[in-house]
C-alpha cells in the first residue's frame, strides 16, 4: 500500500480505533499548520472557476506561502498541469484531491533510503554536535533529550560550547540542574573546543554513556563559525575517532523559510547529519519539513511538538503527513 493510500486509510474510518499516542501528538501539534493549508487551499479554490494558466501560477504562489519550498512549488505545479490535460481533471475537489497527492507522493520519494535514525556508539561515549543560530529551541532541546536518555537508565552529560554568550552557558546550567545531569562549562569567552576536550576527558574517565554539546551560532560571521566547528569536530574525533555520531541542527520552525535558509548555511558550514525541528506546535509553517526534505535533503530526526519534557519526538515521517494532510481530502480543514 503506497503513502497516499494510507493517508486516506487512517481518516476514514478503518484506523481510528488503533490511533496511537503518537498519532494523536502530530495530530494536536499540527493543527495550526493543517488549518493553514487548507485555508490556502480554499482561498485559492473560491478565487478561480477555472484551472487555467492564472490557476497553475496562483498555485505556486499559495504553496510556496504554506513554506513547501520553491522548487517544491513549481513541481507540483508543474505535474499538476500535465495531470489536468491527460485525466481532463475539473472538480475542485479532485484538483484538490491530486495537489496533496502529488504532495505526499513527492514527499516519500524524496525521503526513500533516508537515515532518520539517532546513532549511538557500539560501545564508550556517545557524542551528539548540536549547531544552530541562537534563539531557535538549541538548549532547551539539549535539556529535554539529556532527560529522555536519564530516564531510560544513561548517564549524561551537557558541555556547554558556547561560551561567547554567559546567558546560553547559564541556561544549559539550569537545565542540568533541572533533569540532574552533570555539566561541564569554561570561563566566559574561554576557547569552546578546550570546554568540549574537558568534558570529552572526563566523560570517558567516568563512563558516561551520552555527552550532548551545545555550540554557538553565529551565522553574521560564517568563517569564524565554520573554523570554530571544524576545530571542535576535530578534537572530538581526536579523542574518539568514530564520533561525534551526530551534528544535529536545530531550526525554529515557526521562521519558516528562513529556517530553509539557515540550513543551507550551516550546511555549507559543517556536515549535519540531521535535523532538530523545534516550536512545530506553535507555527502555521509545517509544510517547512516537506522543503527541507525535497530541497535539501536532510532528515528531520527529531520534532518539537509541545512545551513538555516528553514533547521532543523522534520524527515520524507518516505521523508528520497524517497531522499535516488530514481532513483535507474530504474537503474539511482538519476538523473531524
Amino acid at each position: 500500500m503506497g503513502f497516499f493510500d494510507k493517508l486516506k486509510r487512517a481518516f476514514s474510518g478503518e484506523e481510528k480505533e488503533q490511533r496511537s499516542e503518537e498519532t494523536e501528538k502530530y495530530d494536536k501539534g499540527l493543527e495550526k499548520s493543517r488549518k493553514t493549508f487548507g485555508d490556502k487551499l480554499n482561498e485559492l479554490f473560491a478565487n478561480f472557476r477555472t484551472v487555467d494558466e492564472d490557476f497553475f501560477d496562483n498555485l505556486e504562489e499559495t504553496l510556496i506561502e504554506a513554506d513547501v519550498g520553491f522548487d517544491t512549488a513549481v513541481r507540483i505545479s508543474d505535474e499538476l498541469k500535465q495531470e489536468v490535460k491527460l485525466k481532463n481533471v475539473k472538480s475542485k475537489a479532485d484538483v484538490s484531491r491530486t495537489i496533496i497527492e502529488k504532495l505526499v507522493n513527492l514527499y516519500e520519494e524524496e525521503g526513500s533510503g533516508e537515515d532518520k535514525e539517532l546513532h549511538f556508539a557500539e560501545n564508550g561515549l556517545t557524542v551528539f554536535l548540536f549547531v544552530g543560530v541562537n534563539g531557535v529551541g538549541k538548549t532547551t532541546t539539549i535539556g529535554k533529550l539529556a532527560h529522555r536518555y536519564k530516564q531510560e537508565g544513561k548517564k549524561v552529560m551537557l558541555a556547554a560550547g558556547d561560551t561567547f554568550r554567559a546567558g546560553a552557558t547559564e541556561q544549559l546550567v539550569e537545565w542540568g540542574r533541572r533533569v540532574d545531569v552533570t555539566v561541564v562549562r569554561g570561563p566566559e569567552k574561554s576557547d569552546p573546543a578546550s570546554v568540549v576536550f574537558d568534558a570529552i576527558k572526563r566523560a570517558k574517565k567516568e563512563n558516561y554513556d551520552v555527552l550532548l554539546v551545545d555550540t554557538a551560532g553565529r551565522l553574521q560571521n560564517k568563517v569564524n563559525l565554520m573554523n570554530e566547528l571544524a576545530k571542535i569536530s576535530r578534537i572530538i574525533t581526536r579523542e574518539i575517532p568514530e564520533a561525534p555520531q551526530e551534528i544535529l541542527l536545530a531550526l525554529d520552525a515557526t521562521t519558516g523559510q528562513n529556517a530553509l535558509t539557515q540550513a543551507k548555511q550551516f550546511k555549507d558550514v559543517t556536515k549535519v547529519t540531521g535535523i532538530v525541528l523545534t516550536k512545530l506546535d506553535g507555527t502555521a509553517r509545517g509544510g517547512i519539513v516537506l522543503a527541507i526534505r525535497n530541497e535539501l535533503h536532510l532528515p528531520v530526526k527529531l520534532v518539537g511538538l509541545g512545551e513538555k519534557m516528553d514533547d521532543l519526538r523522534d520524527f515520524a515521517p507518516e505521523e508528520f503527513v497524517l497531522g499535516l494532510f488530514k481532513g483535507l481530502l474530504d474537503g474539511t480543514n482538519g476538523d473531524d
